[in-house]
């Protein structure tokens, strides 16, 4: 058996967290004199209570976390925090029913960035959803460890639960130094996003929120997903590089900007193979554009093809244009870059680019064993050779990966979704991207009118999703309940 007591205590004292963050939202609904003030109070007040109960049945917990505990926490807090993060919601009116409450939540706090109603959101509710993504977009325990004192030795194990796609790379051999630093590249390159929108023109409420979601590569905006409200390319280039930005990995921003490893940044074989992704898709699609009847100019066809390129292979899912009006070989190639996304280490989801890059290494490799079976031919990434252990780990997540979009995919067709809409959904959860694909083609249908049962389904694959698949579903074999 787990020690649940430690697990229940470390999850009430992340809900203290998350009643501060309520705050900071009531803060914002009384600034603007707005009727979901008493909305977040109740929710801030349940949140305390429930986080209270938890840390006091936990209170004399034994302070020894196993791995195994790690990945009960991890998941167990995406849950809880999903969960309280509902309230709002709920309590302010917004949306009428738990369900669409809480796949509303998990959408922010994976970053995936759907949402169910087209309802006007108050200020208070913009600035939730818009907070929750940012908290999540580098992870909630990631963020706890970087703030507040582990309560136990175990924040290596618990980092590496939650974390299972970043790169081994460290800045400091020490977790809580290593995320506090990470933390601070991810804030002032918020700040910094902030400070570039305002000067293109947006009011300093829509550049908080709008960098937030950039920089979380969440997608959930006060004007439905896309920046076409403000009608300025200037902003759109803007959020090109910070969208490019988040889907680094952090770490390595960190070195480039703090330490001035510019060469390593550069030498880096996963950024080279993302922007190589990247150009060659924005080139792909450039050229459809101008060649299709949508009557483009070649600055505007350039702007378009990167933007939607660069929002859906960073998961972001932000947009601006109605790509559902584009050839329809533009929506395979943005589909592609939807499933593999930027760096491990960054906010993005998909599989990762290091994962694919992986990939077409080790088939490149079958190729010459063909026809050289006697053969040594490493595989490596940026020097380090690739394990044993490393290629079984490979192998067994793009086996998960693969049967789980299949599998969701045959059970949507069954429930009645026709089948590309049931590709649709699963990829656009599964790899938190959101309404990466327009208006007219965001999954082409509005999500409030899936099923329940569909919707926690979503909601599922939205947490295994953000958190890569091994951490969520290791908790229900027979062998993690078993005494080690």
């Amino acid at each position: 058996m787990r020690n649940l007591k430690l697990v229940s205590k470390i999850i009430g004292h992340l809900l203290y967290l998350e009643a501060v963050l309520m705050l900071c939202c009531l803060c914002i609904s009384v600034a603007y004199d707005e009727r979901d003030v008493m909305s977040f109070g109740i929710s801030m007040l349940v949140t305390l209570v429930a986080g209270f109960g938890l840390a006091y049945y936990g209170k004399d917990a034994e302070n020894s976390l196993t791995r195994r505990d790690s990945y009960l926490v991890v998941t167990l807090s995406w849950v809880v925090f999903s969960l309280a993060g509902s309230m709002p919601y709920l309590w302010s009116g917004y949306i009428d029913n738990f369900t669409d409450a809480y796949f509303e939540a998990m959408s922010c706090f994976s970053t995936t960035g759907l949402s169910v109603s087209d309802l006007q959101k108050s200020h208070g509710l913009i600035f939730w959803q818009s907070l929750t993504q940012w908290i999540g977009g580098l992870g909630i325990v990631f963020f706890t460890i970087a703030i507040i004192p582990a309560f136990t030795g175990g924040d290596v194990k618990v980092f590496a639960a939650e974390a299972t796609g970043l790169s081994k790379s460290r800045v400091h051999p020490r977790i809580k130094t290593n995320s506090r630093w990470i933390w601070t590249t991810y804030l002032m390159l918020t700040a910094l996003c902030v400070a570039c929108l305002m000067f293109a023109g947006m009011d300093v409420f829509d550049s908080v929120n709008y960098a937030m979601v950039t920089t979380a590569t969440g997608g959930n905006t006060p004007y439905g997903g896309g920046v076409m409200a403000f009608h300025s390319p200037l902003i759109e280039y803007i959020e090109i590089v910070f969208m490019f930005l988040a889907g680094i990995n952090f770490t390595l921003l960190y070195s480039f900007v703090f330490r001035l490893k510019i060469r390593q940044f550069f030498r880096d074989n996963e950024v080279r193979f993302f922007v190589m992704v990247l150009v060659g898709a924005t080139i792909l699609i450039f050229v459809h554009l101008l060649l299709s009847d949508l009557g483009m100019d070649v600055e505007h066809a350039f702007r378009a093809s990167l933007f939607e390129v660069t929002s859906v292979i960073t998961s972001t899912g932000l947009y601006n244009e109605d790509v559902g009006m584009w050839p329809t070989f533009t929506w395979f190639v943005l589909a592609l870059c939807m499933m593999m996304g930027a760096c491990a280490g960054s906010t993005s989801g998909g599989i990762k680019s290091v994962r694919v890059l992986l990939l077409i290494k080790l088939a490149a490799n079958e190729f010459k064993h063909i026809l050289h079976p006697n053969a040594i031919l490493p595989v490596k990434i940026n020097g380090a050779m690739l394990s044993r252990g490393n290629k079984a780990t490979l192998t067994a997540f793009l086996t998960i990966y693969i049967a789980i979009v299949i599998l969701f995919c045959a059970i949507f067709i069954a429930m009645g979704l026709p089948m590309e809409k049931s590709f649709a959904v699963v990829i656009s959860c599964i790899s938190n991207c959101g309404p990466a694909l327009g208006r007219n083609l965001d999954v082409m249908f509005s999500w409030a009118t899936l099923p329940i049962a569909t919707k926690w389904m979503c909601t599922a694959l939205m947490l295994i999703g953000r958190l890569e698949i091994f951490s969520v579903l290791v908790i229900f074999t027979k062998s993690f309940w078993q005494k080690a």
